[in-house]
């Protein structure tokens, strides 16, 4: 009897390992290159569900309170895409270097994300593109 449970116990692990939500980006890293003071902000990570449990992002958050990021609010099917947005505030002029951490129950329940640019004022954008088309 004891053997007989330990062959349905081991059978349910098998079950359930082999079950399971996988999250796969398009890229973990956007790279807002050099923008301009008060520029959107707004960008998309998309990612799909490459496993074949529902998968469900339960937190998204950032490194910095400049960045808000914005997590899907339903389960995201097997196959399916989703998206996490991602805003930063541009009205500060520095370079940008944040990172989004992504927490699911996904085969790996956590994953980080990248932002990366830099925010000049509005006069050292176009100072450069004068340069670019005088050359």
């Amino acid at each position: 009897m004891k053997s007989l449970f330990t062959i349905l116990f081991i059978g349910l692990i098998s079950l359930s390992v082999q079950a399971q939500a996988k999250i796969s980006f398009e890229s973990d890293t956007i790279d807002y290159g050099t923008i301009e003071k008060g520029a959107d902000g707004v960008r998309v990570f998309k990612f799909t569900n490459t496993g074949n449990e529902p998968l469900i992002i339960s937190k998204v958050s950032s490194s910095c309170g400049c960045t808000i990021p914005k997590k899907p609010k339903d389960p995201i099917l097997p196959g399916k895409t989703g998206e996490i947005e991602v805003k930063y505030d541009t009205n500060r002029v520095n370079p940008i270097r944040k990172t989004i951490t992504v927490i699911s129950n996904a085969e790996t329940p956590t994953v980080a994300l990248k932002i990366k640019g830099l925010v000049v004022e509005k006069s050292s954008v176009l100072d450069k593109k004068n340069k670019s088309v005088m050359q």
